[in-house]
């Protein structure tokens, strides 16, 4: 990756990981905070923080997209930012416990961060 592709990539991952806290939280939020809740009201309140997420993620793959981005390459910067944003919210937010294929699962998408980003052989 280039010094020009660099900057829209890294605006990219960054509003992509602030579109996947909304996520998060739209797909995953209501199982703690309103797990008394018919599953309809967790479903219209979900969808309202996922249009939040929606009006940061288009964009960010738009401007990623435009700046030099393939559509493999954001749906692996994507990916990574799931895990990375879903561990910490399972194990603080949810209470969940911590295991070590979490840490095996990252290196997994690190690996596919590799083949996807590598200069194409010719």
């Amino acid at each position: 990756m280039d010094i020009p592709t660099l900057k829209p990539a890294l605006l990219t991952a960054s509003l992509l990981v602030f579109s996947n806290v909304f996520m998060t939280f739209a797909w995953y939020g209501h199982l703690r905070t309103m797990e008394k809740s018919h599953w309809l009201a967790a479903a219209l309140i979900s969808w309202g923080i996922a249009l939040a997420e929606y009006l940061i993620m288009v964009p960010a793959n738009r401007l990623g997209y435009a700046g030099g981005l393939t559509g493999a390459q954001l749906k692996v910067i994507q990916e990574c930012v799931t895990l990375a944003v879903f561990v910490p919210f399972m194990l603080f937010f949810l209470g969940e416990r911590w295991r070590w294929d979490f840490l095996w699962a990252f290196f997994c998408l690190l690996g596919a961060v590799f083949f996807i980003f590598r200069p194409d052989r010719a």
